[in-house]
């Protein structure tokens, strides 16, 4: 009887000092928080606890009014998304960073294009009557002409008895003869000069000489000679260089940017370095149903030549300004099938994908609406190495914690009731 009551008393002792000991540890573990709160922790950034992309580099408050809380260097390792990498790892990737910045962005366009005649300097050569090219001065497309060259001599009968009956008209001294004789010759495409020679010369040429009416260079010559012309044969197109046409290529996202009168720049393959300063001129009103680009005409003053038609060209379009936006370097946003994102480098090897909405694309930088801050570092050199391993990281640690989930709900199945 006595070693059973003694036993008894035993298991109470050891109960009471089991209970005892837990609580002890229970109160320890409960003051290692504060503690480690009061210590002397590394504090990232702070965030609005309604908003953890509003984020502040010193204490404040968010835009709801409430205090911002600290993120801590030892917390945010934890977090889905962070990746922590050897610096020289680091190193070796050749990461490199740039901060997000804050100021006006305008709406300039870059794309490319092609040279061309200006329209309203190309004049097309044609008869107004039938005949043969009985001689063809300039042979060549591409050969330059002046004002008042040569430029074919036609054959026609109806230019020939024009060219009498106004001789008959002359010998006759019928004003009103002589009159109609010299309108019908004028119709017929006869010049003022040539006119004025048969009134001196009374004689009639069997050729009638065609010359050029202003400078330029023949831009076709669809005739050879010998051959038999008419009314609507184009003989040749003449046209001028000293100003020319681009015309530009834009993306069907950007034609609202673009309007009659930016100022527009050229940059050609063969001189590199030089620029053309020009303006827009005109904006054409249908995309091409193909490219779905809407196409822009540049006109450009060219006294030197040095734009010739069917020349590559690079074009930039300055148009409006947007304001003041938030702005990355455009080769460190990553491009999603629904969300885009960049990498942001927390400092000490730390890196997130952080997902962000985008603005505007103007030349080398890309605004963006929300998802960081100014002054966040982003990646511009070797994100898509970083953001892959994010992923991986991100996807391992929901599989870790769907197991658990999953290990906890089937121990609590096998356990029988109580």
């Amino acid at each position: 009887m006595k070693k059973i009551t003694f036993v008894v008393v035993a298991m109470v002792v050891a109960i009471a000092l089991g209970v005892l000991i837990g609580r002890s540890m229970n109160s320890m573990s409960g003051t290692a928080p504060k503690a480690a709160a009061g210590s002397d922790r590394e504090v990232l950034y702070w965030v609005a606890p309604m908003d953890a992309n509003f984020r502040r580099d010193e204490p404040g408050k968010s835009p709801m009014g409430m205090d911002l809380a600290p993120v801590y260097a030892d917390e945010i390792d934890g977090q889905p998304g962070v990746v922590a990498i050897d610096a020289t790892i680091v190193n070796n990737l050749g990461v490199r960073t740039a901060k997000a910045q804050r100021g006006e962005l305008s709406q300039r366009i870059e794309t490319v294009g092609y040279v061309a005649y200006d329209e309203d300097t190309v004049q097309h050569v044609h008869t107004r009557v039938d005949g043969w090219i009985e001689r063809l001065a300039t042979k060549a497309t591409g050969d330059t002409v002046e004002k008042g060259q040569l430029l074919f001599e036609l054959y026609s009968p109806t230019l020939v008895n024009g060219q009498e009956e106004y001789l008959i008209a002359l010998r006759s001294a019928n004003k009103l003869l002589l009159k109609a004789s010299r309108e019908r010759l004028a119709a017929l495409g006869v010049t003022g000069s040539e006119i004025a020679r048969l009134d001196k010369e009374r004689t009639v040429r069997q050729r009638v000489r065609v010359y050029a009416e202003a400078d330029g260079v023949i831009a076709h010559l669809g005739v050879r000679e010998g051959i038999y012309v008419t009314p609507a044969t184009e003989i040749m197109s003449v046209a001028e260089l000293d100003k020319v046409w681009v015309l530009a290529e834009v993306f069907e996202r950007q034609s609202a940017w673009v309007k009659p009168g930016q100022s527009a720049m050229v940059e050609l393959d063969y001189l590199p370095g030089e620029m053309w300063h020009g303006s827009v001129d005109y904006v054409y009103p249908e995309l091409d149903p193909k490219t779905r680009t809407l196409k822009v005409r540049l006109r450009f003053d060219n006294a030197a030549q040095s734009l010739r038609p069917n020349m590559f060209a690079r074009v930039k379009i300055q148009g409006d300004s947007v304001g003041e936006v938030v702005h990355v370097p455009r080769e460190a946003l990553i491009r999603g099938g629904s969300v885009d994102r960049v990498v942001v480098a927390l400092g000490e090897g730390r890196f997130r994908a952080q997902p962000v909405e985008i603005g505007i694309e103007s030349g080398d930088r890309v605004a963006i609406q929300k998802g960081i801050s100014v002054g966040d570092l982003v990646v511009v050199s070797g994100q898509f190495l970083i953001d892959s391993e994010s992923n991986i990281e991100s996807a391992l640690k929901r599989m870790n914690s769907s197991s658990e989930e999953g290990l906890d709900h089937n121990q609590h199945e096998k356990e029988p009731a109580q």
